[in-house]
């Protein structure tokens, strides 16, 4: 239900999206996740640590923010998040499928 109402890219759409440029990236996934394989210049804001939020809202809210994790979940989460802390819901997008997704478009497994 919460997906349906945010901006959702599937992987293609998402690389279209990051070489517009003026975007900022941002993988929400654990530290051990992320140092296993991340996008290029992603922002690693760790979606279970306490200062989760604080870090979130450091973000440039003019720019376009794409958000990932593993499989979508919590992505969808921080997008609605953001969206109800005071970001653009028109600059907010979620990766469906997270690097699950974006690794098989690579022709990878996670």
């Amino acid at each position: 239900l919460l997906q349906a109402q945010l901006n959702n890219l599937n992987a293609e759409q998402f690389k279209i999206k990051i070489a517009a440029g003026d975007i900022q990236i941002v993988d929400v996934r654990t530290e051990q996740e992320f140092e296993t394989t991340h996008i290029k210049n992603a922002i690693h804001i760790n979606y279970f640590e306490d200062d989760f939020w604080d870090k979130i809202e450091q973000l440039d809210k003019s720019k376009i923010s794409l958000i990932y994790c593993r499989s979508g979940r919590r992505s969808i989460r921080v997008c609605t998040l953001m969206k109800n802390g005071g970001f653009d819901a028109d600059k907010i997008f979620n990766l469906r499928g997270g690097m699950i997704e974006w690794m098989e478009q690579e022709g990878e497994t996670v």
